[in-house]
């Protein structure tokens, strides 16, 4: 199977026209499968804008939801519209909470949103504050402890429900894939060429995230895992055990494409 992959797509920056002419870009490249991971809108658009991708496919897109996609918005409400709609339409696929897909004998996809955890870096000292601050209701506060925890308590959510997805897809296949949005290893974690600083590291990497998918392959040395996150907007690999390689997908804002074609099986 070729599945496309992209991230940090943000269609709501777009006119109709440039949208459209980015859809194209999935056909063109042969895609039997496309996945997303995450950054696709803004909560208010991310209905509209998700259907109107789904209906200009013609293959099954999964997706994850990043940050953005909770902008002016909050965490249940954006994943309430993502579950409605790809319980509803015959192409998208929301990863979170899913079971494992088989894409084929030998491949499964897994996927969840995950978040930073302020474990990377140094949290307590960084003057980074992000517009996920003050654009996401869940994380509203003026209390910078109170906003750590939070964020700490979405990110074990994900672990979690990763740790449990990941082992059940690999007692039935050789190789599982990860979509994610928020990079899982600080090495993982790029910009402009360079892993993110101790400033920046802990609002863009999953401490968490990362300790439960490496546990996880540490007791299948002989099964392989391959994640697929975004969020940095900078493009890397980490190898980061014999059987794990992260890859951090590139972006720009205002001109999406295709970050890779994976051939899988």
């Amino acid at each position: 199977m070729r599945l496309a992959w992209a991230t940090d797509i943000h269609l709501n920056f777009l006119s109709a026209e440039a949208r459209h002419a980015f859809y194209d870009t999935f056909r063109e490249a042969g895609a039997e499968a496309v996945v997303v991971t995450g950054d696709i809108a803004e909560a208010p658009s991310l209905d509209a804008l998700l259907r109107e991708f789904g209906d200009a496919l013609d293959v099954p897109a999964y997706f994850v939801l990043g940050n953005h996609d909770f902008y002016r918005g909050d965490v249940a409400s954006a994943r309430a519209t993502a579950r409605s709609l790809s319980a509803a339409h015959p192409r998208l696929r929301y990863l979170t909470g899913a079971a494992p897909v088989s894409l084929d004998a030998r491949t499964a996809l897994v996927g969840h949103d995950g978040w930073a955890d302020g474990r990377a870096g140094d949290f307590a000292r960084s003057k980074v504050f992000l517009n996920d601050y003050l654009l996401i209701a869940d994380l509203v506060t003026y209390d910078p402890v109170e906003r750590l925890a939070r964020m700490q308590r979405l990110a074990r959510e994900a672990a979690d429900a990763l740790a449990e997805v990941a082992t059940e897809a690999l007692v039935a296949h050789e190789h599982v894939i990860v979509a994610t949005h928020v990079p899982p290893f600080r090495e993982a974690c790029w910009h402009d060429g360079k892993v993110s600083d101790d400033q920046w590291a802990p609002h863009f990497t999953s401490v968490t995230v990362g300790e439960a998918l490496r546990a996880v392959m540490a007791r299948h040395p002989h099964r392989t895992m391959e994640v697929l996150c975004g969020h940095t907007h900078g493009a890397g690999t980490a190898q980061v055990l014999p059987n794990l390689v992260v890859r951090t997908g590139g972006a720009e804002y205002g001109a999406p494409s295709i970050a890779a074609v994976l051939t899988t099986g």
